[in-house]
């Protein structure tokens, strides 16, 4: 069971959500108005956020960005739920650190489905974590800590969204080899969407800023491909990494 925060305007759709989501086995809370989300999830972080576009005090949009800047729910995922299905909408969504966006009218179903997959990214439960994360190693000037969900360039961490995390890990693990974006769909978004590809480039920029300059390029573009993390940083001996 999952808390998820429902931050949705229109009384009829927060009441279908709200039943749907608590028939699932689900906490939910809701919210009809922006400023009333960010309140209520600041308060008690939710598992999961749905979230309109269109409200009646301020944007989404602003919702999310503000729910990304802050320290206590940076990392909680946003499925925005919204009538825009233009191309833009969906980049800016994905920009601001959304980790899905279904568009109205939607199937309950596909929602849920959605949510669940979303729920998946996130960590693993704490008594897989031992078993499946590998120790923690150092890769030029990265530092990878699967078990901890954390990373470093250099002395300095490096705050990533659970999304972003999977993707780096997902490309680390699977160095010098060339992931196109159709399989990082699947393997770290869940979906298949031919339309969601550009998710992957916004993404990739994304983590390449946060990394910096130099360590963002340890992520390559493989033009008409995909991407591919390198096999070895530059300047380093042959191993190219070693376990600390």
């Amino acid at each position: 069971m999952a808390r998820i925060l429902v931050v949705e305007d229109e009384p009829d759709l927060r009441q279908v959500l709200a039943y749907n989501l608590r028939d699932a086995g689900h906490d939910v809370v809701i919210a009809a108005e922006g400023r009333k989300g960010i309140a209520l999830a600041t308060e008690h972080p939710p598992d999961l956020v749905l979230l309109d576009l269109m409200l009646p005090d301020i944007s989404g949009l602003e919702v999310c960005r503000t729910l990304k800047s802050q320290d206590r729910t940076r990392d909680v995922p946003v499925i925005m739920v919204t009538a825009r299905g233009e191309e833009i909408d969906r980049v800016v969504g994905f920009e601001l650190g959304a980790d899905d966006y279904v568009v109205k009218p939607f199937s309950v179903r596909e929602l849920l489905l959605r949510l669940r997959a979303v729920l998946r990214r996130g960590a693993l439960p704490a008594d897989d974590q031992s078993a499946a994360a590998p120790a923690q190693v150092h890769f030029g000037r990265l530092t990878i800590d699967a078990g901890a969900h954390r990373i470093w360039v250099d002395d300095a961490e490096v705050a990533l969204t659970p999304l972003e995390f999977k993707l780096l890990c997902t490309l680390y693990d699977r160095r010098n080899r060339v992931q196109s974006r159709g399989v990082l769909l699947d393997d770290v978004w869940g979906a298949s969407q031919e339309n969601m590809t550009r998710t992957i480039d916004t993404h990739v920029k994304r983590l390449r800023e946060k990394l910096g300059n130099d360590v963002g390029l340890y992520v390559e573009t493989v033009r008409g491909v995909g991407y591919r993390f390198v096999g070895k940083p530059p300047g380093s001996d042959p191993e190219g990494e070693e376990p600390r």
